[in-house]
């Protein structure tokens, strides 16, 4: 497996990363990964880790070769470029050792899959790539400083991997279109959903609250996860801005880290129904989720069909309403409104937002059922088994179709 990301990064691709290889080690394959250093989301190297060059290890059975590579503090296209490239020549230069029956990538990094398709060219086995995030739709759409200009670069690079790749699975069905658009046939698409990868909420609510500083009385917007561009969570400081002296009162609450996170600390400055606080602890995250009132997922209004919040299928878990602050056609919204665990409202306009904080804070019936609705979907369509066992059979499909292929040629 080729993934930048790894644990112990406890959100985005990280935990996805890190259960699919402890999964098909505990089928008993020989599982390595190129991983990079632990990085997101905070942006910086973790301290076990920083200064070093290579780092090999056995976590849960699975064999890590870790390469250090460049972490920006801050986003931009030269910047992230850096940041591909290190990966990119540090892999190319000093690949492990290994003969791998199959290869597996995680999308992004674009650069980890660019290794993955070396590596699997040159043993001649099956590359299979799960796209959780559109590389090139990302540098045009999530307002990193010249993406735009890049983004057509970035796009060719990606299409040119998913097209060489036996199979690409996509965690949504948003993004097959995109997907066959850039010359993926059809045929070698599936779709194959993230799952839920914490547990569910056991802690007591109140004294969760209580112990959080969270009052009774008060209504708690709780947003959680990667403070980047792309979450536009600038409007969360502008609907605590507006609720200021609001009775009931409004808390909105920014828990996690990123590159943006520093800048929204300074503009969250003077105002005291906005708090910016650090993850969760592993342990604590579901009961701190459940604890809200409404869990916020927002995302600037040019972002459509470049990603999937990985927050979505640990918020469903937490039984609590959902507001999507993103655009109607995209993929958030789809799922979103599918689950039946949420609303949409229109991004970036924070008067919207907090018509639906109040609508839902007022109708506690109709708040109840839409946070119901959060683990029945999660049952029914996130469980973890599922989940792991779809990216199983992505590879069993991949291996089968190389070996009857080979067996068609040696017949010809």
């Amino acid at each position: 497996m080729f993934s930048t990301n790894y644990a112990p990064e406890h959100s985005g691709i990280g935990p996805y990363a890190a259960q699919t290889a402890e999964h098909l080690a505990a089928l008993r394959a020989e599982v390595h990964v190129l991983a990079g250093m632990p990085h997101y989301p905070a942006w910086r190297v973790h301290d076990d880790y920083r200064g070093r060059w290579r780092a090999e290890e056995v976590r849960r059975g699975v064999h890590l070769h870790r390469r250090r590579h460049y972490v920006p503090s801050r986003q931009t296209a030269l910047l992230r470029a850096m940041y591909e490239a290190s990966f990119l020549a540090h892999g190319w230069f000093r690949p492990p050792s290994m003969r791998p029956d199959i290869v597996l990538s995680q999308m992004p990094s674009l650069a980890g899959a660019v290794l993955g398709a070396r590596c699997a060219h040159r043993h001649e086995v099956p590359h299979v790539v799960v796209v959780q995030d559109l590389m090139g739709a990302a540098a045009a759409q999530s307002g990193i400083s010249g993406g735009r200009r890049v983004a057509f670069l970035v796009a060719g690079a990606e299409a040119r991997v998913l097209r060489s790749a036996a199979l690409v699975g996509v965690v949504h069905e948003s993004f097959v279109k995109p997907v066959s658009a850039i010359g993926v046939p059809a045929s070698r698409i599936r779709v194959v959903p993230n799952w839920t990868h914490v547990s569910c909420p056991t802690g007591d609510r109140s004294a969760v609250r209580e112990e959080l500083g969270w009052h009774r009385d008060e209504v708690v917007v709780l947003h959680s996860g990667s403070m980047g561009l792309k979450q536009g969570l600038e409007v969360l400081v502008d609907a605590a801005r507006i609720t200021v002296g609001d009775t009931p009162r409004i808390r909105f609450v920014l828990m996690g880290d990123g590159n943006q996170r520093s800048r929204l600390e300074r503009l969250a400055e003077g105002l005291p129904n906005l708090d910016v606080v650090p993850p969760a602890k592993d342990e604590k995250f579901p009961d701190v989720l459940a604890a809200a009132d409404l869990l916020a997922v927002t995302q600037r209004a040019s972002v459509r069909d470049m990603s999937l919040p990985s927050k979505l299928t640990s918020y469903f878990a937490a039984g609590r309403p959902v507001i999507a602050a993103v655009t109607a056609q995209g993929g958030t919204a789809q799922e979103v409104r599918r689950s039946g665990a949420g609303v949409v409202v229109e991004p970036e306009n924070p008067r919207a937002l907090l018509d639906a904080v109040r609508q839902l804070s007022f109708e506690r019936d109709r708040s109840a059922a839409l946070g119901a609705h959060g683990p029945e979907y999660v049952r029914e369509r996130l469980g973890r088994e599922a989940g792991l066992m779809r990216i199983a059979a992505l590879l069993g499909e991949a291996l089968k179709t190389k070996a009857s292929r080979s067996r068609a040629a040696a017949v010809g």
